[in-house]
């Protein structure tokens, strides 16, 4: 788990278990970790996790399944989900995944395209994007989640400010560069989710619209999030497993992808913003928070 206790993660993999039959100490056992987002305890919980020879790793995020992959290269391992697996060479192919890893693709540095129509039809005057990330070093996640950004806002003709961070220490300097440079919107990957309330702060002192993948950041005061609908992804993350545990091999298993993205508004926010969100806009969204 690239993440902090409790999380959404564990009650959404627990209900796909269920429902496939399994029960915790009777026909299965399910030992958890949770890295806090440390790149150094997703290697040692990696490496600990192998030591008891599981039958399976279910890795959450781009961090754990690098950690995964790292530990071992027999063992399937099972991605719930990866933002970018085949830009960063996880799997060899969607259909054929090759080696010993599958599961799920999140696709959340892929819908650059979609967030950035997303923003120019919130603001209509839109001119400069920002994009906050880790630094490639912190997480190679980083590169493809940047790069798909840049491709989109670049097509969109608008500008473009990448701000690439080791981490939350640099969190107040990154937004002063972005109000200097004039960004009318930042896009947060989602390595610093866990920090949004900070940085939903930081992004209502500078009057930037605040994007992510997140719902929870956009009910915490941001303006908009899309992303897939992760605990889906979590839940079906069990399906593998029980393939997995069958019989069938990680490199025969298609990785799966989403087909709808979730959209999150905030409309208290789009007022503070001085933003007026049209009814049809409103309409499409999955949810609204005012």
């Amino acid at each position: 788990m690239s993440a902090s206790p409790p999380h959404p993660f564990a009650d959404a993999f627990w209900r796909g278990l269920h429902a496939l039959g399994y029960s915790d100490g009777e026909n299965i056992k399910v030992e958890f970790r949770y890295t806090d987002l440390r790149s150094d305890r997703a290697r040692e919980y990696a490496e600990e996790l192998v030591r008891l020879s599981p039958d399976v790793i279910v890795a959450h995020y781009a961090q754990a399944v690098s950690a995964a992959m790292a530990a071992t290269r027999t063992i399937p391992i099972v991605m719930a989900p990866h933002g970018a697996p085949l830009q960063l060479g996880v799997i060899d192919s969607l259909a054929r995944p090759g080696g010993n890893v599958t599961g799920l693709s999140g696709m959340d540095a892929e819908i650059g395209g979609k967030r950035v129509e997303l923003l120019r039809e919130l603001i209509p005057n839109l001119r400069c994007i920002a994009v906050l990330a880790a630094t490639l070093t912190t997480t190679p996640y980083s590169g493809p989640f940047v790069e798909d950004l840049r491709l989109a806002v670049t097509r969109a003709g608008l500008r473009f400010e990448p701000i690439l961070i080791p981490g939350p220490s640099e969190f107040r300097s990154a937004f002063a560069t972005m109000a200097k440079a004039e960004a009318q919107a930042v896009i947060v990957v989602p390595f610093f989710d866990p920090h949004q309330v900070i940085l939903v702060e930081l992004a209502a002192k500078h009057r930037l619209a605040y994007m992510s993948g997140s719902r929870d950041a956009t009910a915490a005061g941001g303006l908009v999030s899309m992303a897939a609908n992760f605990p889906e992804l979590y839940q079906r993350a069990a399906f593998y497993v029980d393939k997995i545990l069958k019989g069938a091999k990680p490199a025969d298993l298609p990785v799966e992808q989403p087909t709808k993205f979730q959209v999150a508004i905030n409309l208290k926010t789009a007022q503070a913003l001085g933003l007026a969100i049209s009814p049809t806009l409103l309409a499409r969204a999955d949810e609204v928070f005012e």
